[in-house]
């Protein structure tokens, strides 16, 4: 996991955690690869242990 920290800082447009859709303001993390929002970091370690469980799911698969 590589991510952004942007204390005091909100983003220029309105913002929206990727995870669980609050406004952001204040601070807020940004994936690096993605540069997707996220709120605080319980819902950026939320959406990536989802997305890699789905991602070995799919891959056990096929």
């Amino acid at each position: 996991m590589r991510f952004i920290l942007v204390n005091g800082r909100t983003p220029f447009r309105k913002t929206f955690c990727l995870w669980c859709c609050e406004e952001i303001s204040g601070g807020y993390l940004r994936d690096v690869s993605t540069l997707l929002p996220y709120c605080d970091h319980e819902c950026y370690a939320l959406h990536h242990e989802t997305v890699s469980l789905i991602g070995g799911r799919a891959r056990a698969a096929s």
